[in-house]
């Protein structure tokens, strides 16, 4: 069971690289493209990358837990869970939990893990070639 967790730096600094575009993406991007779906895009393979970072898990099971949780908190959204929790009022849980459910957003998510386990795909084939 401890030989699954290590730390691997590569995903490391990926997913430091992909919240560093996040936050620039949250500070800096007010469009209709962008910030909606380019950080919905982003932030699953900066979630799988994170897991990655320190446990050594299998690829597909952990791209489809990562798109579960996903898809759990933006169905959290749509029953207002923010408000049922009396968080309306920070910031931190709006921003962590979001507070509008869109049917786009649970698309995002799907493509972002599809390209998660097709460049990993890839990844182990160049290996294995």
């Amino acid at each position: 069971m401890l030989d699954k967790f290590r730390f691997n730096h590569w995903y490391f600094v990926l997913m430091l690289l992909l919240f560093s575009i996040e936050f620039i993406i949250g500070a800096d991007f007010h469009d209709a493209i962008i910030r909606p779906y380019g950080g919905d895009f982003l932030v699953v393979i900066l979630i799988y990358c994170f897991i990655k970072s320190f446990i050594n898990t299998p690829i597909v099971s952990t791209a489809l837990g990562v798109l579960l949780f996903s898809y759990l908190v933006e169905i959290s959204q749509y029953f207002h869970l923010v408000t049922l929790l009396g968080m309306q009022h920070s910031k931190l849980a709006k921003i962590m939990l979001g507070t509008s459910f869109s049917f786009t957003d649970l698309l995002a998510y799907t493509l972002g893990i599809g390209l998660v386990i097709v460049i990993e795909n890839l990844r182990l084939s160049m290996k294995n070639f």
